[in-house]
This record gives C-alpha cells, structure tokens and sequence, in this order.
C-alpha cells in the first residue's frame, strides 16, 4: 500500500512491545506526529459533539414537550448526513483532504456557536434547532469520509488496525462520558453552554487539522470534479471488490438484524423494573459502549492479527451470540454483562472492517468508500430501530431480541460459507 504523504521520520519501524504489554492498546500510532494530531483532535471533540447530541433533544423537549418532535429532529439530521456523507466521499478524493477538514471542521465549529446563541437569547424556535441541525449533520458528512480516509497516509498498513482501535475507543468513551458530563452540568452552568463547551472544543480541533501535512490526492490521479458521476463511480467500485462489498454486508447484518435499542425502554419498564426502571434504562443504554471502551484498551490482544477477513467473521458471531444472551436474560446485570460483551465485539468489528476499508482500496476511492462506510453506520441503526420496534411488538422485546441475535449468526456463517473473499483476505 502506498503511504505517501507520511515522513521518514514516521515511517521508522518500531520495536515489538514487551510480552507482558501486548495485550493492552497498540499505542503505536500515536508515535506518528501526524497521526497524533489528527487523533488528539479526536480526543478532544469525542466529549464535546456529546453534550450538543444531549442539548439539542433535550432543548426540543423543554419547548415542545413531545417525543414525536424529538424523533422528528433525528430524521432531520440523518437525511442531509447521508446525502453529504456520499458527497463529501467524492470530494475528499479530488481535494486536499487537510483543507476539506479545515473548512468542514470550521463550519461545524460555526454551527455549535449559533446552537449557543439560539439558546443563549431565548429564541425557542424548533424550526431553527432543526435547520442548525440539519446544517451541522451536513458538515459532519463532509468530515468524516476525508478525516477516515487520511488515517492510510498517516500511519503504514500494519498499524490501520491499531490505529483504528484509538479512534474507536476514544469515540465511544465520549459517547459514554459525554452524555453523564451533561447530565451533571445541565444544573450547573446551563443548557446553552453546552453548545458553548462544544464550539470552543472544536477551535482545539481546527487547530490541530492545522497542524497536519498537506493531504493532495497522489501524484498520478486524474483531476475529476466531485459529482453524481464520482458517487456513482464509487458505488461501482465497491460492487466490484467482493471484500469491500462483504465488510459493509457485515456491518448491516449485525446492525439491522442485532442492535435492540428501540426495545430498551420496553425492557427497563417491563423485564428489569424490580431493579428500577431508570437505573435499568441507563444500563441498557451504557453497557455496549462501555464494553467497546474496555475492548479498546485491551486491543493489543487483537490490534496485530493479520487475517482482518476472520476476525471480522468472528466478531460478528459473537456480537449475534452476546445480542442473543442479552435478550434470554431476566436478570439485569447479567444482561448488561452479554451487551458490554456485545460492545467488545463491535469494537473488534468496527477495527478490522476499517482497516479493511483502508487497505483494500486505493487512495484515489477511500474518500467514497469511506462515504458510504459512514452512510451504512448511521443509517443501520435506524433501521433496527424500526425493524426492532415492529418485532417487539408482534413477539414480545425479548424474543425480538434473541431471535434478532440469532438470525445475525445465522447468515453471517452463511455469508462467510457462500462468498470465500471475506475468509481469505489478510495483510
């Protein structure tokens, strides 16, 4: 694979860790300048775009009193996510990728300082919150295909796995840290300076993609403006690489048919009410990000395997038997258990079908595989949702649950069986 952009400096091999220390994170990458900015980055904004994800549902709450408007507002966001995320793909792969995260990067930034504003003057408009919303789910689209797809020029191909794993980890820690950091300060200081917290958490951000090299498409690539031909041209190059194609079949398989969470709120009111209803809700809701952050940070016992095809494999089944165990459990720290277990499984997916995504295809197309990666993560949950949901009602949350958990090893032993590419590929 080619790791241009990267300097000599950085492409200096490292010593193997002590024994003793390989089962703890790969921290390899961080030894990379570049690569360290661009995760700091990370760090830093993983807490921050948390509290605006709690004050956005919960300022829309507070002036309409309705779920309805709550859920309304998620739709809002998700659709101009999807379409700029297809776009943005195309476009990281005609511009430099440093300068496309400086502006999307600056204009998410923009968007959480107007976010404080509204707030801040009492506007109570939900059309406003909508619209900033929409606006800012926009320039997240944008963002993120090019800032996935400059991890391969940063780092060389043995490390995509570790490097995958520090990103991952420090975003699900946000999702867990961030939604309790605003549920302490709400009281406190507000709901506006969240959004605050968060535009000035972006500043640091802006910085840092500042400080990274120029990231040009590679000498060589033909100059092509970033149009419905360039999607297109994406989708049609995936179609046509069966491991690209077989990784994000795995993530839909263990998203839509696995992720239970429409049904948590039936669960804490009915299985799990003699533990407490609230308590058994923040449970369910914490325990697979929790587990994907203890994954994370023992990621040196899987960060360093070659066969990526298997461990996705493998990390699916056992994502579908955790999801499975969950939805047999009565007892409520046993379930939490099998969905922590279920988020170290995710974890292990969520890194090798990256690593995949980076090593498998050329520079000149990560930027619109990375696209569709980001349409295919935000968009297969929501369609658990609904399809969890439907099942819940028809058959009861838990049979929807186990019987999802099941279906999900199910046909992915039948994939993995039926189409040998996945089981093959290795670096």
């Amino acid at each position: 694979m080619d790791t241009s952009g990267s300097t000599t400096e950085e492409r200096e091999p490292d010593p193997r860790p002590p024994r003793r220390r390989r089962w703890a994170m790969d921290t390899r990458p961080l030894r990379r300048p570049a690569y360290r900015r661009l995760w700091g980055s990370t760090l830093v904004t993983a807490v921050g775009s948390q509290l605006t994800a709690v004050a956005v549902p919960k300022q829309i709450y507070d002036i309409t009193g309705s779920s309805a408007w709550v859920g309304a507002a998620g739709l809002a966001g998700l659709v101009p996510l999807i379409v700029f995320a297809l776009w943005g793909g195309a476009i990281a792969d005609t511009m430099d990728r440093r300068k496309l995260l400086l502006i999307t990067n600056s204009g998410i930034a923009v968007t959480s300082l107007l976010f404080w504003l509204q707030a801040f003057v009492g506007l109570e408009s939900v059309g406003a919150l909508m619209l900033l919303l929409a606006v800012q789910q926009a320039f997240w689209g944008l963002n993120a295909p090019a800032r996935n797809a400059s991890i391969a020029r940063l780092v060389p191909e043995d490390e995509l796995p570790a490097a995958g794993a520090l990103g991952s980890t420090v975003m699900q820690t946000g999702q867990v840290a961030g939604p309790l950091l605003a549920g302490a300060l709400i009281p406190v200081i507000g709901l506006p300076e969240l959004y605050l917290i968060d535009a000035l958490a972006l500043c640091v951000t802006v910085w840092a993609v500042h400080r990274l090299p120029s990231l040009p498409p590679l000498a060589g690539t033909a100059v092509r403006r970033a149009g419905v031909k360039e999607i297109a041209a994406g989708f049609r190059y995936i179609s046509g690489h069966t491991v690209l194609l077989l990784s994000f079949l795995a993530d839909i398989i263990a998203m839509v048919l696995g992720m239970p969470r429409a049904l948590f709120p039936q669960l804490a009111s009915q299985t799990y009410a003699p533990y407490g209803e609230g308590l058994a809700l923040g449970l369910l809701f914490a325990a697979i990000p929790i587990g994907a952050v203890l994954g994370g940070l023992f990621s040196g016992t899987f960060s360093r395997a070659r066969r990526h095809g298997w461990m996705v494999i493998g990390a699916v089944i056992a994502w579908g038997v955790a999801i499975a165990g969950f939805g047999l459990s009565r007892n409520l720290w046993v379930a939490a258990a099998f969905l922590a277990l279920a988020g170290v499984a995710d974890m292990v997916s969520m890194v090798f079908r990256g690593a995949i995504l980076l090593s498998a295809a050329t520079d000149e197309m990560r930027g619109r595989t990375q696209g569709v990666f980001t349409v295919v993560v935000a968009g297969g949950p929501r369609l658990a949702d609904v399809l969890h949901g439907t099942a819940g009602s028809a058959f009861g949350p838990r049979t929807a649950v186990a019987g999802g958990g099941f279906l999900v090893v199910a046909v992915m032993l039948g994939l993995a069986a039926a189409v040998p590419a996945l089981r093959r590929y290795r670096v």
